[in-house]
């Protein structure tokens, strides 16, 4: 049986809930926030419309190995949440809630975007084994992508 890991993290932006969602419903800024190492393509033909039951092809390369990578909206609540999860690709089980709180912030209105994946790695048990490079590696990317999300869109 696949243990299941939890990666969760917050990005807080000076910016309204809707500009925000905003963002994130243009399948192509995903390409803007994932780190340029990772070599990440689109590969579905564009313009992608998304929502719920959307699909979304990529190619990517990890520790030097390109694989594809498809992934679904199979939730679609703008501009409150969204759910991705993989079809088909690296992980046994990738379960991906994007969502958008809107707050008070020092000038105004903020919202605060917390991601959550829900994962599992291939192989179980003897995947476990590479539990502690794939978490850090996530740390890294997640931590790639708060960072560029702020500088694109500005951080609080």
């Amino acid at each position: 049986m696949a243990l299941t890991h939890r990666l969760h993290t917050t990005t807080r932006l000076a910016l309204p809930r809707s500009e925000v969602f905003d963002f994130f419903s243009d399948a192509e800024n995903l390409e803007r926030i994932t780190p340029p190492e990772l070599d990440f393509e689109i590969t579905t033909p564009r313009p992608i419309q998304i929502g719920e039951g959307a699909l979304i092809d990529y190619r990517l390369g990890l520790f030097g190995v390109r694989f594809g990578w498809r992934t679904e909206i199979v939730r679609w609540e703008p501009p409150y949440r969204f759910i991705d999860q993989q079809v088909r690709g690296p992980y046994r089980r990738w379960h991906h809630t994007h969502s958008f709180v809107e707050t008070d912030g020092p000038g105004g209105v903020a919202t605060r975007m917390d991601d959550e994946v829900l994962w599992e790695l291939p192989l179980s048990p003897a995947g476990e084994l590479a539990y502690p490079l794939v978490r850090a590696q996530l740390a890294r990317i997640f931590g790639y992508r708060q960072r560029a999300i702020r500088e694109l869109l500005g951080g609080a």
